[in-house]
């Protein structure tokens, strides 16, 4: 919003704020690998009345999809397919006037918490670049926190817009089901529980970007009611006093980092100092753990579908894909199908659950990761591991795949540091992750808050209050 103001005051003409861009991406870049391509920024010279025009952005390479523009999802299989129009929410982007000049790195299909592909090689976390910052939005926070941009695309199938926000000290709000359209290629990402959005360094960006984002197409699935008014307008009002249920539990992860409960507790401490009313759950109000296996049980049959759809589009073998990805497309194929219709239908119990909670909290308050962000390759399997996977990969036993000890760790590493993030896909609530917690290493641990369907408001209010009260927007990294 800052940089709009200078184009809208003539303080700053667009070439300039896109040099300035490029100047430091060229700088950090090298160290963090957060842009993974450039974009030809043709409406940099085309400053109008439009919100952001003459903004500097940068897009995921994940379903993001400029015309004429590669979207690789982070696969060597679609590297060199370009896409034939624009993503909705790219459209949307440049009707507001910003200028996208690369895009962000990500793993394959998206399929991560963190962001280690291996057609671009590792994103880097600007607090300490032995660490991750996060997936699948990896590079686009990493960008973020660098000071290359203010606010980049992002986007959450299950927790990939806050995930990457905690561990990069940024704010991060994936929105409600269906409030941001994904079209016009996909109907829906991965059954409706994903999303697009953005992270950014500010609780004002994001919901300014909302204003921008949010709002029914006419080839989207369903209408969806948005709230009256605008998204920015909730940053200046207060958000009242808040009954707010406060849990670092876990089935998935029964022992969280002691740094992921004091961030979560010093949020709680936070709140009530602003007047909020704070109780301290014993656990979580659903079935944590049946959520977890219901969740990789549609996001490996999504990877099954994913890789197919890209060999079609890409003309590609199975060399095409990381052994990770071919081993989750695996699982999925052999996944029963009454066993995927099951685990899509109990999503209506988690909502059932939720929605119970709701009615005597107005939100549901979590770490927003169990651990401070791993190390960089901490994820890697062995070689004994590795070879044994292309081994039951050669043999075609994905009936028995899930007996392995493979299968194992990959679901451990897949969801034992970010437990808390699928809920809030799981059941088409929108959720926020907070930057109020850095450990004495210096790197962020954020804080998660869970709202009832259609809470962006309250979300955005509470978010505003406690940036004021603790702000972090000034906190940079030493890259």
């Amino acid at each position: 919003m800052a940089l709009a103001a200078l184009v809208r005051t003539g303080e700053a003409e667009p070439a300039e704020l896109l040099e300035a861009a490029r100047a430091r991406a060229a700088e950090v870049n090298p160290r963090i690998n957060a842009i993974v391509a450039d974009v030809d920024p043709a409406r940099a010279v085309e400053a109008d009345d439009a919100p952001f025009a003459g903004v500097p952005f940068l897009i995921k390479d994940l379903h993001q999809h400029l015309a004429g523009y590669p979207t690789s999802g982070g696969s060597r299989s679609l590297a060199s397919v370009p896409a034939t129009e624009n993503a909705t929410v790219v459209q949307r982007w440049l009707d507001a006037g910003l200028v996208i000049f690369g895009k962000t790195n990500t793993p394959e299909f998206g399929a991560k918490g963190i962001t280690e592909p291996e057609l671009f090689g590792p994103a880097r976390n600007p607090w300490n670049t032995g660490h991750t910052p996060g997936g699948s939005s990896g590079g686009a926070a990493a960008a973020v926190a660098a000071g290359i941009v203010p606010c980049a695309g992002a986007s959450d199938g299950g927790g990939s817009i806050r995930i990457p926000a905690s561990a990069c000290g940024l704010f991060g709000l994936k929105a409600s089901r269906g409030l941001i359209p994904a079209g016009p290629v996909h109907g829906e990402y991965l059954g409706g529980t994903a999303t697009d959005g953005v992270i950014s360094r500010s609780v004002r960006d994001t919901a300014a970007m909302l204003d921008v984002l949010a709002g029914p197409t006419p080839v989207g699935p369903y209408l969806v009611a948005r709230q009256q008014g605008s998204y920015l307008a909730e940053v200046e009002r207060a958000p009242g006093r808040l009954r707010i249920g406060v849990c670092t539990a876990s089935s998935v992860n029964p022992a969280p980092h002691r740094e992921a409960v004091a961030a979560a507790n010093g949020a709680a401490e936070l709140l009530v100092s602003l007047g909020h009313d704070v109780v301290e759950l014993a656990r979580v109000p659903f079935d944590d753990a049946a959520l977890a296996k219901d969740f990789l049980t549609t996001w490996f049959v999504e990877c099954a579908f994913s890789v197919d759809e890209a060999k079609a589009a890409g003309g590609v073998g199975d060399s095409g894909f990381e052994l990770d990805t071919r081993l989750m497309a695996a699982l999925g194929r052999a996944i029963k199908s009454v066993d995927l219709t099951r685990a899509v239908e109990r999503r209506h119990q988690y909502v059932r659950r939720l929605a119970e909670f709701h009615e005597s909290y107005d939100l549901l308050l979590t770490p927003t990761t169990a651990t401070p962000p791993p190390r960089i390759g901490a994820f890697d399997l062995s070689p004994t591991l590795r070879t044994a996977q292309r081994l039951l990969l050669t043999a075609r036993v994905a009936g028995l795949l899930r007996w392995t000890p493979i299968v194992d760790q990959l679901i451990n590493d897949n969801v034992g540091w970010v437990p808390y993030t699928q809920l809030a896909n799981i059941t088409g609530r929108p959720a926020i992750s907070v930057p109020l917690h850095w450990t004495p290493d210096g790197l962020p641990i954020g804080v998660q808050f869970v709202g009832r369907l259609g809470a962006e408001g309250q979300l955005i209010r509470l978010a505003a209050q406690l940036e004021q009260a603790q702000p972090w927007a000034d906190r940079r990294p030493d890259l």
